[in-house]
């Protein structure tokens, strides 16, 4: 699975953008999707997941109730809605997919580019 995101930018605080994750191969469905970030000098964090079959979502505290993971398989993509946002969501922003349902990037099998995302101020 080769993966390709985008979508990143410059937000004000409060602002929105979405994020997304597309997929090349025929295996996407069969794959947990995963959201990271990595700011500046500090580790690569687990931001939100989604089952395979999309029936199951998961989120960090820190953007739960104001990030949305979703994913239509049909078009081998995944997307990642932020609202409210904050300085401190300011990073880059990988997709990855795996077979099991994690958290860690350890456990990742293929993880996407990155993206940029700031939020100013």
């Amino acid at each position: 699975v080769q993966l390709q995101a985008s979508g990143g930018g410059l937000v004000q605080t409060g602002g929105s953008l979405r994020l997304s994750c597309a997929a090349s191969g025929h295996t996407f469905s069969s794959y947990n999707m995963v959201w990271f970030r990595q700011a500046p000098a500090k580790e690569r964090e687990f931001v939100a997941g989604i089952s395979w079959g999309g029936g199951g979502t998961y989120y960090a505290n820190s953007v739960k109730g104001r990030f949305t993971i979703s994913r239509d398989n049909a078009e081998n993509t995944m997307y990642l809605q932020m609202n409210s946002l904050k300085p401190e969501d300011t990073a880059v922003y990988y997709c990855a997919a795996s077979r099991e349902m994690g958290v860690a990037p350890g456990v990742m099998d293929y993880w996407g580019q990155g993206t940029q995302v700031t939020v100013s101020s």
